[in-house]
């Protein structure tokens, strides 16, 4: 291809050749971003990554515990084992990026165990609460 490029007033014509695209993918002439899946109407927008194999970790059966939905900070714990508790009851608070989260009970029942205290740090999927 020939171009006509000026430089301090004086014009120079040059022939280039075009080679491969250096730098970032989308860049490049006829770049497709990558499809992004959006979950059906309905479907959860969140699923706890699976519990290890061997059980969760704690001895508990699945149905019987409530998980951390992300990773944060607990900034405060709002039940005690022993408690009776009623689905929807706030059972902690996670700190993530600077927003609190609720963290609430899936069933209703009794608390048998907090696994988790104030300050604790807890990843995705990390058992919180059990029940009896």
């Amino acid at each position: 291809m020939k171009l006509k490029i000026t430089v301090d007033e004086k014009i120079y014509e040059v022939e280039v050749e075009a080679s491969e695209p250096e730098g970032p993918a989308y860049l490049t002439p006829g770049y497709v971003p990558p499809q992004v899946r959006v979950p059906a109407a309905g479907a959860p927008a969140f699923t706890p990554p699976p519990a290890p194999l061997g059980g969760n970790g704690t001895g508990a059966k699945e149905d019987k515990v409530c998980r951390s939905p992300i990773a944060g900070t607990v900034v405060k714990v709002a039940t005690h084992a022993g408690q009776s508790i009623q689905v929807g009851d706030v059972l902690l608070v996670l700190e993530a990026m600077k927003m609190e989260t609720n963290i609430t009970a899936p069933i209703a029942g009794k608390v048998s165990k907090v696994c988790a205290g104030s300050g604790d740090a807890v990843q995705g999927g990390q058992v919180l609460v059990e029940f009896e």
